[in-house]
């Protein structure tokens, strides 16, 4: 029997504590994003408001069919004009604290759904 490695485990979050969250063997300490295929180290945003889709585009390149934002250790609500606009384009958005963020990314990427993940780190 043949066995192919999961692609998608490696990319699946391994632990969470204020300041670091650790993706397979590597911790990172700054806000970050996650695709199904790649991490996009030191992601400039640092809280929800202000946020629009065109910070968004690296991402939206990766065409998930949702986005989940991790908004640190508080929740934060996503501006109205950042929802429609994702709407507009059929993504969904989901935005929670961070440590549930990260519970919901490895469910979904479990599923082998496509998922877009915004997780800011305060």
């Amino acid at each position: 029997m043949q066995f192919t490695r999961d692609q998608q485990a490696d990319l699946s979050i391994r632990s969470i504590e204020r300041g670091a969250i650790r993706i397979g063997e590597d911790t990172l300490t700054a806000s970050f994003a996650l695709t199904t295929e790649d991490i996009v180290r030191d992601w400039p945003v640092q809280e929800m408001a202000g946020l629009d889709v065109a910070q968004l585009e690296p991402l939206l390149a990766a065409q998930p069919e949702m986005l989940v934002v991790g908004t640190g250790w508080q929740h934060q609500f996503a501006p109205r004009e950042l929802m429609f606009a994702l709407a507009r384009r059929g993504i969904g958005l989901e935005v929670m604290d961070t440590p549930a963020a990260c519970r919901t990314i490895n469910i979904l990427l479990g599923e082998g759904r496509r998922v877009a993940a915004l997780l800011i780190m305060d």
